[in-house]
């Protein structure tokens, strides 16, 4: 997520007097994750007669990070039948490590400093909350801090099966999710996987996949009777309409000697659900005119520039209705079942 910061500014900018340290941290938690990252960075500097060039900084190593490793960790709070968040006593700190491929562009690469953790978040239950602060500790010793909540609990999807037609039997089916305390803006899709076989070459994998604009649960329907589950409407020839796009013109011209084989594998519905201050900075970056951007304007750290928030993303895999199947054996694409 660091990439945004500059990706709408001037080139030649003149940002802060007297060499002023603006820590850049962003993080985005996952309780699923067996280790969770953060970026921890900090803003170009310059003088009033010595402005620096942006993209030029960047590029450099050092210009992006401060020297050494921070002392930077997150302390664990609760709060017991909703009284004050206090702290657990749990504290876990951040190691670094250095990613050696990252493509080229407007920060530097291959190489790129992370902060990490292995350790398990907690998340709420209906006695118990959870948050946890970020602490990073400058070299100067002033303090960058940061809190959120996980993400997590049962977000997931009800459907026996899922159905779609092949154009032009246009309409809408729908599907019921759960939602979960902490997260506000959900983000739904869906992945067809299958196999590919060309005559005299090996059985390939391949997908087709596609997600729906992320929006907050105000904006999907809500299960008469129920706080927790809501109605996603979606238009049944997507499929079909994504697989016309990724098989082309390579469909089966003689049903006798078949050029390509294809064998239908597994449907999945996937949701990635995150938290408030996630929500809240989407919004933002929405509503302004120039786009992803560093700015104050929303902002969830103490200290710096950035934000630390947390998601989850849960996988289903939902069976594809009998009529789907049998309108899939019927298409030119010589699906078989395998």
């Amino acid at each position: 997520m660091v990439a945004m910061v500059f990706a709408s500014c001037s080139t030649d900018v003149d940002l802060y007097a007297d060499y002023q340290d603006i820590p850049v941290v962003f993080g985005i938690l996952d309780v699923q994750a067996d280790t969770n990252y953060i970026k921890i960075t900090r803003a170009f500097c310059g003088i009033n007669d010595n402005p620096v060039n942006a993209l030029e900084a960047a590029l450099v190593y050092d210009s992006s990070n401060y020297a050494g490793k921070l002392d930077a960790y997150f302390v664990e709070l609760k709060s017991v039948h909703d009284q004050p968040f206090e702290p657990t006593g749990r504290q876990f700190y951040l190691d670094t490590l250095t990613i050696h491929d990252k493509k080229e562009g407007l920060f530097y690469a291959p190489d790129q400093l992370m902060y990490y953790t292995t350790a398990r978040f907690n998340t709420n239950t209906d006695d118990e909350k959870y948050r946890y602060k970020l602490c990073v500790i400058k070299p100067d010793f002033d303090t960058v801090t940061a809190e959120t909540s996980i993400v997590g609990g049962d977000v997931h999807v009800f459907a026996t099966q899922v159905t779609f037609s092949p154009p032009p039997y246009l309409s809408e089916s729908r599907m019921m999710f759960c939602s979960t305390e902490e997260a506000v803006l959900y983000e739904i899709g869906m992945r067809f996987y299958y196999w590919e076989s060309h005559p005299g070459e090996p059985m390939v994998k391949k997908q087709v996949s596609w997600s729906y604009r992320p929006r907050s649960l105000a904006e999907y329907e809500k299960v008469e009777g129920s706080d927790k589950y809501y109605w996603f409407y979606f238009t049944n020839t997507t499929l079909f309409n994504y697989l016309e796009r990724a098989i082309g013109d390579d469909i089966v011209y003689d049903a006798n000697h078949p050029n390509v084989t294809r064998y239908i594998d597994d449907f999945e519905v996937f949701i990635a659900a995150t938290g408030r201050d996630f929500y809240a900075y989407y919004q933002y970056l929405q509503t302004t005119q120039n786009g992803l951007n560093l700015s104050t304007e929303y902002n969830n750290i103490e200290g710096g520039c950035g934000l630390l928030s947390s998601r989850i993303l849960v996988t289903n895999v939902v069976p594809l209705s009998p009529s789907t199947r049998l309108d899939l054996f019927n298409q030119p694409w010589g699906f078989r079942e395998r």
